[in-house]
């Protein structure tokens, strides 16, 4: 049953409710990398809004090194997504299972790495570049491109934004009072299903900022490694689908 379930979230057959569960649990890993992160390298790392904006404050400012710095984060992070997307489609060519789960997997890897290296690549910053911060923004991009493909771009997990965004909408319809509705026009009505998912995302992000704030508080670095393993647990069903299909293609072949 638990790995008919992970298959679910991670295979290629996709489901509403697959999309939301999924997106869920990437919220609560995005929420911890980014609140977490900050306490390793003082700067969020899913937030490309208020990066693009330093850019331009310290461009105005003359700062040019912090310009340098903000927009090799930003690079890192369209190169992310650029990544997730060529692994799906690719995937997706090949007919493979593990379509949406390859990019997961290398996500979970990434974040071991972060987890064993991180105090070793952040002695290695530069004066302009930091390694830290480019990984993390890699990290997001990679997570928040998967999720939009999996779910036709309706749910995002580091987008808060655009999350808190829509619950305001939501709630604007939901207290909104039709009265007489004239002939013809529609009523005013919330989408209580979406604000229900709205709202636990938002609330999966904030608990993963909560959780990730902790452990880097108490273990520093490492307590990334929890977070690789959860990755690795949600896409090693289907993964493991496409090397079972490849060995008895070989056997046959």
């Amino acid at each position: 049953m638990a790995i008919r379930y992970i298959r679910s979230l991670t295979g290629r057959r996709r489901t509403p409710a697959a999309n939301r569960h999924l997106g869920f649990a990437l919220a609560f890993v995005a929420g911890a990398i980014n609140a977490g992160g900050f306490l390793a390298v003082q700067q969020y790392t899913s937030h490309m809004t208020g990066i693009v904006s330093s850019m331009a404050d310290n461009a105005v400012l003359g700062a040019y090194d912090l310009v340098v710095r903000g927009g090799s984060a930003l690079l890192s992070f369209v190169a992310g997504a650029a990544c997730s997307a060529i692994m799906v489609n690719y995937s997706r060519r090949k007919r493979l299972h593990s379509a949406f789960a390859l990019p997961l997997l290398l996500e979970a890897f990434l974040l071991v790495c972060f987890g064993f290296l991180g105090a070793r690549l952040s002695a290695l910053d530069g004066v302009i570049v930091s390694l830290t911060v480019m990984l993390l923004c890699f990290i997001m991009g990679l997570q928040n491109a998967l999720i939009t493909k999996v779910s036709k771009a309706e749910i995002r997990t580091t987008h808060i934004t655009g999350i808190v965004t829509d619950i305001g909408i939501e709630l604007g319809k939901f207290f909104y009072w039709n009265g007489a509705t004239p002939p013809g026009q529609p009523r005013v009505l919330a989408n209580r299903a979406r604000l229900k998912i709205l709202t636990v995302l938002a609330l999966s992000f904030f608990a993963g900022g909560v959780a990730g704030a902790y452990g880097f508080k108490h273990v520093g670095y490492i307590a990334t490694v929890p977070l690789s393993l959860v990755l690795g647990a949600l896409a090693v069903v289907p993964a493991l689908d496409d090397v079972r299909r490849y060995v008895r293609r070989a056997l046959r072949g």
